[in-house]
């Protein structure tokens, strides 16, 4: 070919490459390919197989109840110190893993039970929708409550009772689990607040030489600590145990004892009151010898002794309570009852 000829032939190229574009259509790189055709589940067209998911689902359901139960039937059976093997574990806390694995099971059974109603019963037609602005309009609205009011219908809730019964009470159950832990806030009170170690016939143990006391180891004007006969600073509940029993012996003139009952509790004028100040339960060690008064160093609370423990200053709200003592055959101080009344901070029991 002369170089004349390939020159007209390179002239007619780009005609030739228009002609061609204008008969090849551009393609669309993001064109929609649209949904593919639905296919029938079984379930969706025999009923029997309908019933059949929704038995399962049921006993997914029904089994989180079950194990809801046994997750607080075991909070509430297993000691805490109790340990079981479990392969390949190890030995490890029996109501921990009880616990564990029943909760478990709970939670899981539900989420089960709802992806196989999902699955298998509810509609699982897929819906091409254009996008809408963020504000909705009217016609948005009602096509809103229409697509839920198609969804409940399809969804099967109304018509399967048995699925939908069984899910309702899971749900209602299964919080109950949270609610059962709620215990580890904190051992239940019980009567422990209104009880002490002190009881008829205990004699009072001099707080620092751990020897009991006789009256005439309390001399007048003296402020003396006491503890309950039988305790020690051994015992794992000592500190427990004696923020509600600390006692505080003082020695005072009869007749400068006010209180008629305060008199009557006392031996030969010597008065045992609650160390635990009633505001917020520090202990008091600070006594005034003229007046008979004893301070709590927290909150400055002041208590008159020879006035039935009364509260003459301060943020306490009642009187110290005081533990009836005598002495014994033995010429040894003893109490003769628990305290009057709770020791300690007041709490809503009082009244």
């Amino acid at each position: 070919m002369s170089s004349h000829e390939i020159s007209e032939a390179e002239d007619k190229l780009p005609e030739a490459r228009g002609a061609e574009s204008a008969v090849r259509p551009a393609e669309d790189p993001f064109a929609d390919p649209g949904l593919p055709p639905h296919e029938h589940r079984v379930q969706d067209i025999d009923e029997r197989a309908a019933r059949r998911s929704e038995r399962t689902v049921a006993l997914l359901f029904t089994v989180s109840m079950l194990a809801t139960i046994a997750f607080i039937a075991a909070y509430v059976a297993l000691p805490v110190d109790r340990y079981i093997y479990v392969f390949p574990i190890g030995h490890i806390s029996a109501l921990n893993f009880a616990l564990g694995l029943t909760l478990g099971i709970a939670l899981f059974t539900i989420g089960a039970g709802a992806v196989h109603w999902a699955r298998t019963l509810m509609s699982d037609v897929e819906v091409a929708d254009e996008r809408h602005p963020i504000e909705a309009g009217p016609e948005v609205k009602s096509k809103v409550l229409e697509d839920f009011a198609t969804g409940a219908k399809e969804s099967g809730f109304g018509r399967r009772k048995l699925a939908r019964n069984t899910l309702f009470g899971a749900l209602a159950l299964v919080p109950l689990s949270g609610i059962v832990l709620l215990r580890d806030l904190g051992p239940l009170p019980g009567t422990k607040l209104r009880h002490t170690k002190w009881a008829k016939g205990k004699r009072l143990m001099n707080y620092n030489t751990m020897q009991p006391l006789r009256p005439e180891d309390i001399a007048v004007g003296s402020l003396t600590f006491a503890m309950p006969e039988g305790m020690s600073e051994e015992q794992h509940d000592f500190q427990t145990e004696i923020a509600k029993a600390a006692l505080m012996l003082v020695r005072l003139q009869p007749e400068n004892i006010k209180d008629k009952r305060e008199l009557d509790w006392s031996h030969e004028g010597i008065v045992a009151f609650s160390k635990i100040c009633t505001h917020v339960g520090c202990p008091i060690n600070l006594y005034e010898q003229q007046t008979h008064h004893v301070l709590c160093p927290c909150h400055q609370s002041t208590f008159d002794l020879s006035d039935g423990g009364r509260v003459i200053f301060g943020p306490a709200g009642h009187a110290l309570p005081q533990l009836r003592i005598k002495a014994n055959d033995q010429g040894y101080l003893e109490a003769m009852g628990d305290f009057s009344e709770p020791v300690g901070p007041a709490y809503w029991e009082r009244g």
